[in-house]
């Protein structure tokens, strides 16, 4: 008979998983985010949205709360490329909740296609940038001030496919994705002496209001959107199987729990093997 016993953490039901942690989210109105806002909520985290959609934000957490008898979810109004609405938000969680344990950076642009770099926008460079990877920065600082005194958090950023390869996207959104990797790799390395631990995750293709941001409300249909996914599907390594926000969702539980308690500096993709592969040889038919 084995002599092990369950750490605390594994002996937890399959819904407490984040039991008692305090976890901000930014871009958590709709799509990824939201998921994993709602994840978050079931697995019995006390979760804080940041977003410009206020109306939206505030739907979601009264979808939370109903039938609750206290408190466990709020939303804040903020933009991630303003310092001083991430440090307001960061001390509104804190104020709220008592701490902060976990930070997930998921708001982010993707910008419209443009094949041709002679026609690339520098505003719109520049906003997609301020976006990824600045509001990921500020994010990261300033829950990080609260994180340090109490050693220990668990920071989990939204990278992409396009994070680790070219060709595949806009060259401000790649461009910006490869900035996350980097930074999450080097805020790893100073907040480890901390406790703190700091991953991102990695995407492929997911259907949602993002990955067609850049049309005309008018054109967001639902023609749209099969469109997208059989564009997908048709250039996926893993066939049969699609990618959605809740797939995501639950690989951020994974990394924001202590589950992954030694897990830091990582880059978990959630590609089915596509960026592990080279369909062009076709040595597989």
């Amino acid at each position: 008979m084995s002599t092990n016993t369950p750490s605390s953490s594994s002996a937890l039901p399959p819904c407490d998983r984040l039991l008692g942690k305090v976890a901000l989210i930014t871009g958590g109105a709709t799509g990824i985010g939201e998921s994993i806002v709602r994840l978050f909520h079931k697995h019995g985290a006390n979760v804080c949205i940041v977003d410009l959609q206020d109306d939206l934000g505030n739907e979601v957490c009264k979808s939370l709360l109903s039938g609750e008898t206290k408190e466990t979810a709020c939303f804040i109004h903020g933009d991630v490329r303003v310092e001083d609405d991430i440090s307001n938000a960061v001390d509104f969680a804190v104020k709220k909740f008592g701490t902060l344990d976990i930070l997930i950076n998921n708001a982010g642009l993707c910008g419209a296609p443009c094949p041709d770099i002679r026609n690339n926008s520098l505003s719109e460079f520049e906003k997609i940038f301020d976006v990824n990877v600045k509001g990921a920065f500020l994010s990261m600082k300033h829950a990080a001030r609260v994180m340090i005194p109490e050693k220990k958090g668990s920071i989990v950023s939204l990278c992409s496919v396009g994070g680790v390869m070219g060709g595949i996207g806009p060259h401000a959104y790649v461009g910006s994705k490869h900035a996350v990797l980097g930074l999450t790799r080097s805020v790893a390395a100073e907040l480890g002496q901390h406790g703190i631990r700091v991953n991102c995750v990695s995407p492929y293709a997911v259907a949602t209001k993002l990955a067609l941001a850049h049309l005309p409300e008018e054109e967001r249909t639902e023609d749209a959107f099969v469109g997208f996914r059989n564009f997908a599907a048709a250039n996926a390594n893993l066939k049969g199987v699609e990618l959605t926000v809740d797939d995501v969702a639950n690989a951020v539980l994974f990394l924001a729990s202590d589950e992954s308690r030694y897990i830091s500096g990582d880059n978990l993709m959630i590609d089915g093997g596509f960026t592990c592969t080279n369909h062009s040889f076709k040595v597989f038919r």
